[in-house]
């Protein structure tokens, strides 16, 4: 049995006696039984005064004296003058006090048995034609294994044969599988997403990647400070006060029930009570938004917190690539070619081909069951789909590619997308290109946060510098750290830990020691490992960053509320002390009053229970249907957005006739779809939204955003008649045209993610 779980039993079992104690005597005293009330009362007050006294010790040993100090002193003045019923009342209030901050400082433990449940115990190791299963630890530098699909790299190595393709989430945060080639060096953790290779081990069990990252979070979990209570920092001048104010009552007054009472009365229960009503209440008010809190210690130190240091794959971003954008070869349609591509990638395991076949499903796209399918791992999947042989994957481009190739390769990597080529018959139809997206809720929480006292935001991620730096841009941050290994983001944040109270949120295996190396460590634990869940203080059990906000907001206020109520109580309590030192007060008199400021500012504590509003607007059940109507329907519509792009590229690289049908078709896509829901936001959403957010001048530019978009639209159509008599386009007209549809795209793809950062976002 733990001896974290002796501590909670005991302080049960001292709650149950107390209040048993105090309850009998009354009933005696009812029943005009004087003597045996006291017998009750004293019971009681003893039973509190030996575990008070070890509560002291332990305090000492960790060098500080606690509040506890005065409740002892009052006890054993209780029981020398006789006022069992003070006494009595005190160590019902001391009992209480510890059983409710048992229940804010219970741990979870940081035995990081998820980090080891992920690490292989053995290894496939070839010898000669012979493929044996051997303990990892016999592994030795230079052995020849087996990696089989689906399993974990055990040891550090290098590809021995073939192409390993890896999933190295684990290792990096980066979501997207790497492809290493004969002879490349990859780390033990990483999971084989490809077909079986061949590794030539490198380095043994212990000297391996994963095995670091366990050592890592294992050191810095154990460097980790314990939290002092916040009770205790105000006793170091409340204790000895007391104290002198009780000396001076019986040195001035000569009676030492006047100093009892004055130690009743100074019994520090908004200390002992109301700092840690008001934190479970915040723990209470933050499990409701799916923010588990492991105790009451932590929700303390959040409150505290300057800086926050941010993992990107998973926590800024989803984690998950995207479709972002599907483009066709002239003469072919993109509907199709992601048909195509997603019919034959039914069969696939790969992240990027789910990715292909949920877009088609989303978009309503009809899949063919494809048949003769071969997927070389790191160059695609091959097979046949209605009569085409078809290849979705990866091609060589170069100098003789085609035009709007070497384009769409281009713009991959000016976006920092991953693309998708996809061939029919020999000749490249089209190519999709997938990135994982910046959740929407991050730049308002990041905003949020910042309100909330965090002074500097951090990125930390084992990802590439382009789109780390891309996002650090967009989101504001105050400095990016790229190409991060597990043992850099510790450094990270042990540096930051030097100049402030530091916040780590991360989802990863990889993130567990910088979670575990923080003050406060927060884990994404809707999709994120178990591993990180387990090493951080904080898990957000909903797939939402701003989620963190919510819980910084909870934190600061119930520390607010806490300190508030706590030096409340303590003003009451010195009056009634000065009261108690000039025979004003009886020690029972003293002890009822004491629990009478104790009923105050435990209501005032209580208030951490209730919703902040100031924080997180509040929707009506009107504008949140809206709200999520909308957001799906913004899904729908990204096709749309880019048709618009894809037109405007038309009337410079293909023919009149093709120009002109790319254009009607966005005409009708804007007129059918794309306006119709813009005009629902205008009049339907921001209406609703008016009252929540404070009035529709919050509203105003996005509004301006729809006129222009409107404008735009109606523009375009206006080309459309503007042709020449044979029903072409006009050729001095084309300029125009052009800027209106790049413009029209610009605004929609902004305008969008406004939405989303700002409207969307606020729906639960």
């Amino acid at each position: 049995m733990s001896a974290r779980l002796v501590r909670s039993m005991a302080d049960s079992l001292l709650f149950l006696v107390t209040a048993v104690a105090l309850a009998a005597g009354s009933v005696a005293w009812l029943a005009d039984a004087p003597s045996a009330a006291d017998l009750c009362w004293a019971a009681g007050t003893v039973a509190a005064v030996v575990p008070a006294v070890v509560w002291i010790l332990h305090a000492l040993h960790r060098g500080h004296a606690g509040v506890d100090v005065i409740a002892v002193m009052a006890l054993v003045g209780t029981l020398a003058v006789r006022e069992y019923l003070a006494g009595s009342l005190i160590a019902l209030m001391l009992a209480t006090g510890r059983a409710l901050e048992a229940a804010a400082q219970r741990r979870a433990s940081r035995d990081l048995s998820a980090l080891l449940r992920h690490a292989p115990r053995s290894a496939r190791r070839r010898t000669g034609s012979e493929v044996r299963t051997v303990p990892l630890a016999e592994i030795s530098v230079d052995d020849l294994l087996l990696v089989g699909p689906g399993e974990v790299v055990p040891v550090n190595g290098r590809v021995s044969m073939d192409t390993a393709l890896l999933d190295e989430s684990v290792l990096t945060g980066e979501s997207l599988p790497v492809e290493h080639v004969r002879g490349e060096l990859v780390r033990s953790g990483a999971v084989n997403t490809g077909g079986a290779f061949e590794l030539r081990a490198t380095a043994t069990e212990e000297d391996s990647a994963y095995a670091e990252i366990v050592r890592l979070a294992r050191q810095a979990g154990a460097e980790t400070a314990p939290v002092v209570r916040l009770a205790d920092r105000y006793a170091a001048w409340f204790v000895p006060l007391s104290l002198v104010v009780a000396g001076l009552a019986w040195l001035i007054g000569g009676s030492a029930t006047s100093a009892v009472a004055v130690l009743v009365v100074a019994t520090p229960c908004p200390l002992l009570l109301a700092a840690p009503v008001a934190i479970v209440s915040g723990l209470s008010r933050a499990a409701r938004l799916g923010v588990v809190i492991r105790d009451g210690g932590a929700l303390e130190t959040l409150g505290r917190a300057r800086t926050l240091v941010l993992d990107k794959t998973g926590t800024l971003t989803t984690g998950r690539p995207r479709v972002v954008d599907v483009t066709a070869a002239p003469g072919h349609e993109t509907a199709e070619v992601l048909r195509q591509a997603a019919s034959l990638d039914q069969l696939s395991p790969h992240v990027l081909a789910q990715a292909l076949v949920d877009e088609a499903h989303r978009r309503g796209l009809e899949l063919s069951l494809p048949t003769d399918v071969c997927e070389q791992p790191g160059r695609g999947a091959t097979g046949t789909v209605e009569c085409h042989r078809l290849s979705v994957g990866r091609i060589r481009v170069g100098p003789d590619s085609p035009s709007w190739v070497r384009a769409v390769d281009n713009r991959a990597v000016l976006d920092g997308a991953s693309v998708v080529w996809v061939t029919a018959d020999g000749t490249v139809t089209g190519a999709v290109l997938l990135r994982a997206p910046l959740r929407p809720d991050a730049p308002r929480t990041l905003r949020r946060l910042r309100s909330a006292g965090i002074r500097r935001l951090l990125m930390v991620t084992g990802d590439r510098a382009e789109p780390a730096r891309e996002v650090a841009s967009v989101l504001g941050l105050d400095a990016v750290e790229t190409g991060q290994s597990p043992a850099d983001k510790v450094a990270a944040v042990r540096a930051e830990r030097a100049h402030a109270v530091t916040v780590m949120i991360g989802d990863g295996v990889n993130d567990a020691p910088a979670l575990a190396a923080a003050d406060i460590g927060v884990a994404m634990g809707a999709r994120g490992s178990t591993a990180s869940s387990e090493a951080a203080d904080i898990v957000l059990t909903t797939d939402r960053v701003d989620r963190l906000a919510d819980a910084m907001g909870i934190a600061v206020r119930s520390r607010h509320i806490a300190v508030q109520s706590a030096l409340g109580g303590m003003v009451m309590s010195l009056a009634a002390m000065v009261a108690a030192a000039f025979g004003l007060l009886p020690p029972a008199a003293g002890a009822l009053l004491q629990e009478g400021i104790d009923v105050v500012v435990i209501l005032n504590a209580l208030r951490a229970l209730l919703t902040d509003r100031t924080t997180r607007p509040v929707l009506t059940p009107t504008a949140e249907d809206l709200v999520h109507r909308l957001a799906a329907e913004h899904d729908d519509l990204r096709e749309v957005v880019e048709a618009v792009r894809t037109a405007a590229d038309r009337l410079s690289g293909a023919s009149e006739e093709q120009a002109r049908a790319a254009v009607e078709h966005v005409h009708r896509l804007l007129t059918d779809r794309l306006l119709p829901h813009e005009h629902a936001e205008e009049y339907q959403l921001y209406p609703a939204l008016a009252d929540s957010l404070g009035g529709p001048e919050t509203t105003a530019t996005m509004s301006r955003a729809h006129a222009e978009i409107d404008r735009l639209a109606g523009r375009i159509a206006t080309h459309l008649t503007l042709t020449d008599a044979e029903g072409r386009l006009r050729p001095e007209n084309l300029d125009d045209l052009r800027a209106c549809l790049y413009g029209l795209y610009s605004v929609l793809r902004l305008h969008f993610t406004q939405e989303e950062e700002n409207y969307f976002s606020l729906a639960p």
